[in-house]
Parts: C-alpha cells; structure tokens; sequence
C-alpha cells in the first residue's frame, strides 16, 4: 500500500512540474532593454511637428520603463525633457515619470 501511494504521489508532482513548466512562458514578462537609440523613430516627431509614427508610439511604450534612466543619463535628459518629447509622448498616451 504504501509503494502505491509514494508512486501516486509522484506522478501528481511530475503533472503539477509538467503544468508549471508550460505555464511559465505565458506568465513571464520579457525583459527590456534599455536603449535610447531604440527611439530613433521618434526623432522626427520630436524634432517638428510632424505626427509620432506607429512605430516611435510602440517603441515608447516599450521603452517606458527605460525612461528615468534616461533622464537621470545628463547626456539624454536634454532630449527626454523636451516639449517636443513631452508632445510625442502624450501623443502617444505614454507618461513621462517623474523619477
């Protein structure tokens, strides 16, 4: 009886791994990588007064949690503080933090 139960008893933990393991992609989130130049396609927009593209749009969004490393960065803070990226990223729908 209880070699029937210790086999039991395994094969509800290799189901309950097995679920978990195919589970885990769908529930993990994808890290970002934090790189300015990934705004590239926001510089127009930024720069007049041209409508933000799709793609700057998304790329911003992907970018959002990049974005108080960028203007705490001397070097891009001039750019991220702009009106114009103010523009572009309300345009967007996207806040800019304050960090």
């Amino acid at each position: 009886m209880k070699k029937a139960s210790g086999a039991a008893l395994c094969a509800v933990v290799v189901v309950v791994v097995a679920v978990l393991l195919c589970e885990a992609p769908l529930t993990a989130k994808a890290a970002v990588t934090c790189n300015p130049l990934e705004l590239s396609s926001c510089l127009p927009a930024i720069t007049s007064s041209a409508q933000p593209s799709t793609t700057c749009c998304g790329k911003l969004r992907e970018q959002r949690p990049c974005l108080c490393g960028y203007i705490k960065n001397p070097n891009l803070k001039q750019y991220v503080g702009s009106p114009g990226a103010k523009k572009v990223a309300s345009t967007c729908g996207v806040s800019i933090p304050r960090c």
